[in-house]
């Protein structure tokens, strides 16, 4: 398990999304959006569990909830799904998104394809998705 103070936690965040700054940080533990400091020694210490709420928060901050609806939201989840919820973050970036090729299946369903997958991979990922969404009766 790694501690971090609040700087270095903003840090090792900025890196992955700059608008993370460390009063944003500070600003979610106070509104309880973070589950409580661990004490290291005696100094209360920022963990793991923390970045991975953050990295969560960003994730469905950036997908359109409001801070409200996000920490219900994280309430009701496990570690183990925040850290997944957290690992989306990086299809939430600028830089990732406008690399990848997006592709409309159906209303619900967007395909998003990294420029290294060759052409003819990319057409049958798109040909196999449709079909499947289409015997399902999602079209």
């Amino acid at each position: 398990m790694h501690t971090y103070t609040a700087k270095q936690l903003a840090e090792v965040l900025q890196n992955e999304d700059p608008q993370m700054n460390l009063r944003t940080v500070r600003y979610y533990t106070q509104i309880g959006m973070l589950p409580p400091l661990e004490l290291v020694g005696n100094k209360r210490a920022y963990t793991d569990s923390h970045l991975h709420y953050l990295r969560a928060i960003l994730v469905l901050t950036r997908s359109g909830e409001t801070l409200a609806s996000a920490q219900e939201k994280l309430a009701g989840l496990t570690m183990d799904e925040i850290m997944k919820l957290g690992d989306n973050l990086r299809l939430y970036q600028s830089d990732q998104m406008l690399q990848s090729e997006m592709h409309v299946v159906s209303e619900d369903v967007i395909l998003s394809i990294s420029p290294r997958i060759t052409p003819a991979l990319k057409m049958k990922m798109v040909e196999a998705l449709t079909r499947l969404v289409q015997e399902e009766g999602q079209v």
